[in-house]
């Protein structure tokens, strides 16, 4: 995923403090469930770090697609590959009964693994017309393990259940446009539109842990691309000159008023700027600086002060410096996933019996973007949870003063822990599918 760094001190303190809670009995449900992961584990940790030492970036997942169709074929779904682009789909009809959506993603980064774990990628590729390493530091490989694992689950326990499963394996989640390129190839009206979906999302948090949230549970995110035009000379000679670097730089300082001294302080929003570019040595002022960066907010009011406040404080910057209009491109990114109070109050509710109440904690909405909001957004009740992956140990000296910083999506460090991770995750989706289809 996600983009952007999930929100630390809450969502850790919670399931921290829950660690230390005593035991609970699991439901009848869990009891059949846990033993279907347990025998067909050692299949899906292989299967995980097969998908982990080879990943690919988005709309390039053309073998991790087609290891994602094949599982689906053997358990006898009708699949449907190239939705969107790189895109699987997978149906599998049990009678009479609810459509129900489970989502994984297929991508990975354009980055270098620094785990040093013997499954760890070397495997390099073309992005933006560069070569670059890739890797699965965002956990869409322990997402795809557990959506395979999933869906042998609920065939192996079909007695117990009624309606379609439409198993989506979707490209390009980091770029955010995977979702709305199946949903533009007719994903809901080649296929039964779900009258529910779920996805889930690992978490830097003790493995073991379920998250949940009812309500806003990612943020909107929105793409800067500000180009300042000067008029560039001599460095001795700033006179003769319109600087669009001093203009940028003032930008970058005073857009930031926006988000401290415009937008309720009760409200998300952030502003940042992640790249500047401009001129090439240090004695020529250049003509134009172009500068990047995203935009976050949970809220749409929110987002449309931010972008507006955007527009107006890089008009600003440029007329101050006597500067010609700039163009600004405020490109609209993924919308805030919303989940839906019913669904996560009943799949809370199983998710509780199954696991106990200390391991099923609520947290508050991340920072981060997430495209399984096209699905929702298209009018499917949903839910989107996290399930932990990392040592409770590691987590809990993380915490302490001066303690090690724990390694985060999307960092060259990020390593799962595959033994309980893949089991808790596939369970808990299980137990969500199964309560959502269950006669009742």
């Amino acid at each position: 995923m996600i983009h952007g760094v999930f929100q630390r001190s809450a969502l850790l303190a919670a399931v921290f403090v829950a660690s230390t809670a005593g035991a609970q009995t699991p439901s009848p449900l869990h009891t059949q469930v846990s033993p279907i992961v347990s025998g067909m584990y050692p299949s899906l940790e292989a299967l995980y770090k097969d998908l982990h030492a080879n990943p690919e970036i988005a709309f390039q997942e053309v073998r991790t697609a087609g290891k994602m169709a094949e599982e689906m074929r053997k358990l006898g779904f009708e699949v449907t590959e190239k939705v969107g682009g790189t895109g699987v789909v997978a149906i599998y009809k049990n009678g009479a009964g609810p459509t129900v959506l489970v989502r994984t993603e297929l991508d990975a980064l354009p980055m270098e693994e620094k785990t040093g774990l013997p499954y760890a990628s070397k495997a390099k590729t073309l992005s933006n017309g560069r070569e670059s390493f890739v890797a699965h530091s965002c956990g869409h490989d322990i997402h795809m393990a557990s959506w395979v694992g999933t869906a042998r689950t609920l065939l192996a326990m079909k007695d117990q259940w009624k309606g379609t499963l439409m198993f989506v394996a979707q490209p390009a989640e980091e770029t955010v446009s995977g979702a709305k390129a199946m949903i533009a190839d007719g994903l809901f009206k080649r296929f039964p539109k779900p009258d529910y979906a779920f996805a889930l999302h690992t978490s830097p948090s003790p493995y073991g842990f379920v998250g949940y949230k009812v309500g806003a549970i990612s943020s909107n995110s929105d793409s800067i691309e500000i180009t300042f035009k000067g008029r560039g000379g001599h460095g001795s000679a700033p006179d003769k000159t319109i600087d669009p670097i001093a203009i940028a730089a003032r930008f970058v300082t005073d857009v930031q008023t926006v988000v401290s001294r415009e937008k309720d302080p009760a409200e998300f929003g952030v502003v940042t700027i992640g790249a500047i570019q401009g001129g090439t040595v240090g004695n020529i002022i250049p003509d134009t600086v172009v500068l990047r960066g995203t935009v976050r907010s949970y809220s749409p009011q929110v987002r449309e002060k931010l972008l507006a406040g955007i527009r107006r404080t890089a008009n600003a910057a440029a007329m101050m410096g006597g500067a010609p209009e700039p163009a600004v491109e405020l490109v609209p990114g993924g919308a805030a996933v919303v989940n839906d109070e019913v669904v996560v109050k009943r799949t809370v509710t199983a998710l509780k019996a199954a696991f106990g109440d200390p391991k099923v904690v609520a947290v508050p909405p991340i920072s981060a973007s997430e495209d399984f909001s096209e699905f929702v957004n298209a009018g499917v009740p949903s839910m989107f949870f996290f399930v932990g992956v990392l040592s409770p140990e590691d987590v809990a000296a993380s915490m302490k003063p001066g303690g090690k910083p724990l390694a985060f999506n999307h960092s060259p460090f990020f390593a799962p822990v595959p033994e309980p991770s893949i089991k808790t995750s596939v369970e808990a989706m299980s137990v969500a599918v199964l309560t959502t289809m269950a006669p009742k």
